[in-house]
């Protein structure tokens, strides 16, 4: 019924299966990378979940862990100068946005980045840029770098761009920074 030549050809189909499978997976890990969470403990929905809870001011709801460190990390958002971020850190960051994005003045499924910095928004001449963005008009300063690296889609409505945003103030200054670097 079977031979060796049989399961050896089902052993090869096999492990070529696995192999193709581990090196799409590689693949798609270089091209995209998540990140890891910023609470690596859990957090917010351990404490939930065991019951742990801060009181609010009577009347209020009840307030969570989770919430004292967004609030600390607010905190810290306010204490960060725009700009004064580490390039260094801030072209390690870029690393998430170079799938699409350059500062070397080639558009990619982005538009180039450099001299970003003070430039009208959907202003790179041979970009197609999505109505939304093209509608939305303004310059892209500081602040709105800041606003629109946060949360893109909530920025600009209706963009393009898949990107989900950065979460950490300092992570989004570093960029900046280093988009500062090339925009003199």
């Amino acid at each position: 019924m079977f031979n060796t030549m049989t399961l050896t050809k089902l052993a090869g189909a096999l492990l070529g299966a696995l192999l193709f499978f581990l090196l799409m997976a590689w693949a798609s890990s270089a091209l995209y990378h998540v990140g890891e969470s910023e609470d690596h403990s859990g957090g917010e929905h351990e404490a939930a979940a065991a019951g742990t809870m801060m009181s609010a001011a009577p009347g209020d709801l009840l307030a969570t862990e989770g919430d004292a460190a967004a609030e600390t990390e607010t905190k810290a958002e306010e204490t960060i100068v725009l700009g004064d971020g580490d390039a260094g850190k801030g072209a390690k960051v870029f690393g998430k946005c170079k799938a699409c994005h350059s500062v070397e003045g080639k558009n990619g499924v982005g538009p180039h980045l450099d001299g970003v910095i003070n430039r009208a928004v959907g202003s790179v001449a041979d970009f197609n840029y999505s109505d939304a963005m093209k509608s939305h008009g303004g310059e892209w300063t500081l602040e709105a770098i800041n606003a629109y690296l946060a949360n893109p889609k909530e920025y600009v409505p209706g963009n393009k761009m898949s990107f989900a945003g950065l979460k950490k103030a300092e992570d989004r200054n570093d960029v900046i920074a280093y988009l500062q670097e090339h925009t003199q």
